[in-house]
């Protein structure tokens, strides 16, 4: 993979820390108790802000990433690419961030799963 594999990746990690927090980060303002008496309008539009900053990241990433635009990935494997580095930056995001989230034996299994299917969709 060269550079602008790993660019892709790169970009797509940023990304996803951006929608991590745009799905999720209403929860941790509700939890610390910051957003309680927010409308939801207000939360939506405040999501919908950070999920705008995410766009800066994703749609660069997908175009230096796809053989489309001359990168290394087909469309499959770019997005197999972003749903497991989705679930790994969600995943540490929350057992972080959040109280009561923990990393249990069933969340590895899963992780087994996705990287067979990365390894299927890289496979020729």
């Amino acid at each position: 993979m060269g550079t602008k594999g790993l660019l892709t990746i790169l970009l797509l990690v940023v990304s996803n820390v951006f929608m991590t927090f745009a799905w999720y980060g209403n929860l941790k303002l509700q939890e610390m108790k910051i957003s309680t008496d927010w409308p939801l309008i207000l939360i939506i539009l405040f999501s919908w802000g950070i999920a705008l900053l995410e766009y800066f990241f994703m749609i660069p990433a997908n175009r230096i990433g796809s053989q489309i635009m001359g990168g290394p990935f087909s469309l499959m494997q770019l997005k197999v690419l972003q749903e497991v580095i989705s679930i790994c930056v969600f995943t540490c995001i929350v057992t972080l961030a959040f109280k009561g989230e923990s990393f249990h034996w069933n969340h590895a299994a899963a992780f087994v799963c996705l990287v067979l299917a990365v390894y299927f969709v890289f496979r020729k």
